[in-house]
């Protein structure tokens, strides 16, 4: 099929390049000249493990192009996925002005039927706004179809949740307009749900809000725990077992960031509102949520007094493992507090340091690894969880330390490990450890 894709961001550019690794004919269309510029010299805007191969194989192959036409874009193509950016508002209520604008050129550049996909999350009834944008603007009347197709990605295995997604979801106003988006996957060979458009636009805000869910409740289970002298990983334990419940997303520590769980959620608070419906369960939520990063850098205060002075090795910024976003990534407020605190905070990511630098105060230094970071440090403290910092050499990090305390925002590492070892360790909702105890 002859595809289009709107936004070369993390959704746009993986949706893109894996539909050409499927053998369609794919052009991604962005109005950002610098970033389809970079992308036809084979630098990729992001980091994504896998995608630069795909992107360079199946470009090379003469299956996927770039542009910043989207006239060019809607007439080589039958299907026309949006998947832009859609921030939020000061409010929280979802900023949809670039679906708009796609909308309106689209309209402008249809000179037959098409197919428009909504890839981009947005709010029920976006579907209806976009038809209707389309409709108005149309140079001439054309028949097309508005279809939700929200994606399920998760940054730092997108192309593998592409490939191999749990399900499909596709919102349709027919089953003849759905059966196109069903052939364009079927090579995929997934679980797919075909309903109306407004039901694939709720299921997004659902599963996103529910999920958030789950890591509040586990992080107010651990502050309990610490209360209470319990262990938070094996109350995880107990609770997982139950099938009900499952394990997944129910690791306690600094709370949820990044591009989707924040802003979806407070969208769909937004939206409940404007429905007449108060969802007071997801504002706690987003309430404890927001608590978390105050509460590591309180505890770290706690423990070493006051800050003045100290120097603390922070080891992961981006909000999540390989990736290199910063979007509502917890270092961002940790290192803040620790900054207006008096510290001093050196910082190391395998991915994100460049796009950190941005973000955080100037003062902030940077190491080229943890070792180096954490040189002469008061203390260590962990906020992302990357598979590097699981494996690091914990007795080359003592060394280099001033001294042997380490604060693990994410819980990666064993409390008897690091008792062992000699450090003094804190983790969430789980007892410290001291050396020699």
């Amino acid at each position: 099929m002859n595809v289009c894709v709107v936004g070369t961001g993390y959704v746009g550019l993986v949706t893109g390049a894996v539909f050409a690794d499927l053998g369609n004919d794919v052009i991604c269309m962005d109005s950002d000249r610098a970033k389809i510029e970079g992308l036809l010299r084979g630098l990729m805007p992001i980091y994504e493990p896998g995608l630069e191969e795909m992107v360079h194989r199946n470009v090379e192959d003469g299956r996927l192009a770039f542009t910043t036409s989207l006239e060019e874009g809607v007439r080589r193509s039958e299907i026309i996925f949006i998947a832009v950016g859609t921030p939020p508002k000061a409010n929280g209520e979802t900023d949809l002005s670039a679906v708009e604008d796609v909308a309106l050129g689209i309209a402008r550049a249809m000179d037959r039927y098409r197919v428009i996909v909504n890839k981009s999350t947005v709010p029920v009834g976006t579907g209806d706004l976009v038809r209707e944008i389309i409709q108005r603007n149309q140079r001439r009347p054309v028949n097309f179809d508005v279809v939700s197709n929200p994606e399920f990605l998760r940054e730092g295995s997108a192309i593998e949740d592409t490939l191999r997604p749990d399900r499909i979801v596709i919102g349709a106003p027919t089953r003849q307009v759905a059966m196109t988006l069903l052939e364009l996957y079927a090579p995929l060979e997934r679980p797919m749900i075909i309903t109306d458009v407004h039901s694939a636009e709720m299921i997004k805000y659902a599963s996103n809000a529910f999920l958030a869910a789950k890591i509040s409740f586990i992080n107010a289970i651990a502050n309990i725990c610490e209360a209470a002298g319990a262990d938070v990983s094996d109350v995880v334990k107990g609770m997982g077992l139950d099938p009900r419940i499952g394990s997944s997303f129910l690791q306690a520590g600094l709370g949820f960031g990044g591009s989707c769980f924040p802003k979806d959620s407070d969208s769909l608070i937004q939206s409940a509102s404007n429905f007449g419906c108060e969802f007071r369960l997801l504002k706690a939520v987003m309430e404890t949520n927001r608590e978390r990063a105050s509460r590591f850098a309180e505890l770290i205060q706690k423990v070493l007094g006051p800050l003045d002075g100290r120097t603390i090795a922070v080891l992961g910024l981006a909000f999540k493992p390989n990736t290199d976003d910063m979007r509502e990534a917890k270092s961002i407020e940790v290192i803040q507090l620790l900054h207006a605190a008096g510290a001093t905070v050196k910082a190391y990511d395998p991915a994100a340091t460049e796009n950190a630098r941005r973000l955080l105060p100037p003062e902030v230094r940077y190491g080229q690894s943890s070792y180096e970071a954490a040189e002469g440090a008061d203390a260590v403290a962990i906020v992302t969880e990357w598979n590097e910092f699981k494996l690091l050499n914990l007795e080359r990090l003592k060394q280099v330390m001033r001294r042997p305390l380490l604060f693990d925002g994410r819980n990666i590492y064993e409390p008897e490990r690091l008792r062992k070892l000699g450090f003094e360790y804190h983790s969430v909702g789980r007892r410290p450890v001291y050396p020699g105890s």
